[in-house]
């Protein structure tokens, strides 16, 4: 059917989709609404487009086209679960603290945690108080993205090991780090006085 062709071939020019613009441009071609849901069904049957949640969506195309650049990926981060911001490990990947294989993107929002495993990859949501989200920022490019800063994506590391930093002391830090095989020195110097700021005021305010 030449509609189903023309409705893909637009679709692989969107970084993601939501079932309404799945809708409007099936609209476009004659398409009924009450047809969408079995279309995207042959669709995802098929290979063409991958389900990221119920409701959202993007081609395999578009995906294989940009899966190796990591900002499309941290993109896809803040898509899929908002507000939120990349941290923990990912995060710490990306400014090169780091040498750990990382499997899941670990991402800090305000709503309650949740995982989401795609075709593509893990997605890990940590729910964090209102008041320690912050210490992040918008990465531009391409693809856009936000993510935390250095300091706060090792706060955010530790502090959701340590289950909120219950019983550790300030002197413990340095241990924990370590164990982590986060190479704190190569970490900007303030960035480095920013994340023992953070956790100074955290534990002293618990």
């Amino acid at each position: 059917m030449k509609s189903k062709k023309n409705l893909i071939e637009q679709l692989k020019s969107l970084p993601y989709f939501n079932k309404a613009t799945f809708c409007q441009l099936g609209n476009s071609y004659g398409l009924e609404d009450s047809t969408m849901d079995t279309y995207i069904s042959r669709y995802i049957k098929s290979k063409e487009i991958i389900q990221l949640k119920k409701g959202l969506y993007i081609t395999t195309d578009f995906y294989n086209n940009n899966k190796n650049d990591i900002s499309y990926i941290f993109y896809l981060a803040n898509v899929l679960r908002g507000p939120s911001y990349v941290s923990s490990w990912a995060a710490l990947q990306y400014y090169n603290l780091t040498t750990e294989i990382i499997n899941t993107i670990t991402s800090v929002s305000e709503k309650v945690t949740r995982d989401y495993i795609t075709k593509i990859n893990t997605f890990s949501y940590h729910s964090i108080n209102k008041k320690l989200f912050k210490d992040y920022s918008l990465v531009k490019g391409k693809f856009e993205f936000f993510i935390a800063t250095p300091s706060k994506a090792l706060f955010d590391l530790i502090y959701f090991r340590t289950n909120q930093l219950r019983g550790i002391k300030i002197e413990e830090i340095d241990s924990i780090v370590e164990s982590l095989r986060i190479d704190i020195d190569e970490m900007d110097g303030k960035e480095r006085d920013n994340f023992y700021k953070l956790i100074r005021d955290y534990i002293r305010n618990e």
